[in-house]
């Protein structure tokens, strides 16, 4: 469809530009007939020289209406609407410096001078709309009256706050943030980009059951996302075509939007780390939220399985932290009494040492 638009713009454009320009040039050249005098042959002969142009400039055309597109797809929606207002205001002004231009009888002055003011006037209105751009929308932006009862404290979106919360694929699929989202802890908006839709969507249909479930599993809570009323959930159409990974995809998302990569995959929070780009990690959220333990507190566990050491046996807590029990061997698939020794704190979790408390007394006597 782009092959055949191209060569028709061109065509146009040069039809245009041969029934403007020709006549100027057959009246330099000192050519006087019938045939270049004729506005429909001067533009007909304008159209197909750039026809015939456009037909070696086709492939460099449609790459850069592809980068074009790529880039417009990437910028919010505030840099779109004030570069347009501002490319408008520029064509205003080049506009009215080209009135009395026109009224002038030199060829090259009047016809070509406000074409070459318009681009220069579009392009600075364009930069000054978009580079200013928060300047522009705090002057539109209508001012809030203080209150008499208390003064109103305003949250500043470029300080400590991103708007955007982008969820990967391995925290969909691992169901926790739609419990945390739903508490009212995670502010903003949870943005879900398509590239991250269509990895959901090809582990859903793999043939491996396991990668099928957990697949199905990560769109049914996308589902319940969009469903609750309390959280915002949008969709980012737009593509990284010339990057690969879907994790370096999410880290240039979020450069471009400036916003935050919500995952529990402890490789892509490192890397995100390396790039500057803020993370919320669900791992250390539940980490952090775990009961602190300190040595000499006791508690009642069940010996479940052998440890890695010499005479050492495993334990888990409700919430999964595993508790390594000195001559734990002795007592499997037994309820006992430990008293903490100490704990140590990882990327993985949380692992607490402890020792029988019986075995503590005998020690003491």
């Amino acid at each position: 469809m782009k092959k055949r638009v191209i060569p028709a713009i061109f065509g146009v454009i040069g039809g245009s530009i041969g029934a403007v320009f020709l006549p100027s040039l057959w009246d330099m050249l000192n050519i006087q007939n019938d045939i270049v005098s004729n506005g429909f042959t001067n533009a007909l002969f304008g159209a197909l020289i750039f026809f015939l142009l456009s037909l070696a400039f086709v492939k460099p055309f449609e790459r850069a209406i592809k980068k074009m597109e790529l880039y417009l797809s990437q910028q919010s929606t505030t840099f779109l609407l004030f570069g347009t207002l501002g490319i408008i205001l520029g064509l205003i002004v080049a506009w009215l410096v080209a009135i009395p231009l026109s009224n002038l009888s030199i060829p090259v002055v009047s016809d070509l001078l406000p074409i070459l003011l318009s681009l220069t006037f579009g392009y600075l209105g364009f930069r000054i709309g978009t580079t200013k751009r928060e300047e522009w929308r705090k002057l539109l932006q209508p001012k809030v009256k203080k209150s008499t009862d208390g003064e109103m404290l305003e949250r500043k979106a470029d300080v400590h706050f991103r708007n955007y919360k982008i969820l990967d694929t391995s925290v969909i699929i691992d169901g926790r943030i739609y419990d945390i989202a739903k508490t009212g802890f995670i502010e903003g908006t949870l943005l879900i980009p398509t590239f991250v839709l269509e990895e959901l969507q090809y582990i859903a249909d793999s043939a491996d059951s396991l990668k099928r479930v957990r697949g199905r599993r990560g769109l049914d809570i996308l589902n319940n996302l969009q469903k609750e009323d309390g959280i915002a959930v949008d969709m980012y159409e737009g593509d990284f075509e010339d990057i690969a990974e879907v994790d370096s995809k999410l880290i240039k998302l979020a450069k471009v939007l400036d916003g935050v990569v919500v995952t529990n995959d402890y490789n892509l929070n490192k890397v995100s780390e390396f790039h500057n780009v803020p993370v919320l990690n669900i791992n250390e959220l539940a980490n952090a939220v775990k009961p602190v333990v300190i040595p000499g507190e006791k508690m009642t566990i069940m010996v479940v399985k052998a440890g890695k050491e010499h005479k050492q046996g495993v334990a888990y807590l409700d919430d999964g932290t595993m508790i390594v029990v000195e001559d734990g061997q002795y007592y499997m698939n037994q309820t006992i009494e430990v008293v903490v020794t100490s704990a140590l704190q990882t990327a993985a979790g949380r692992m607490i040492f402890a020792k029988p408390v019986h075995a503590s007394r005998g020690i003491k006597e």
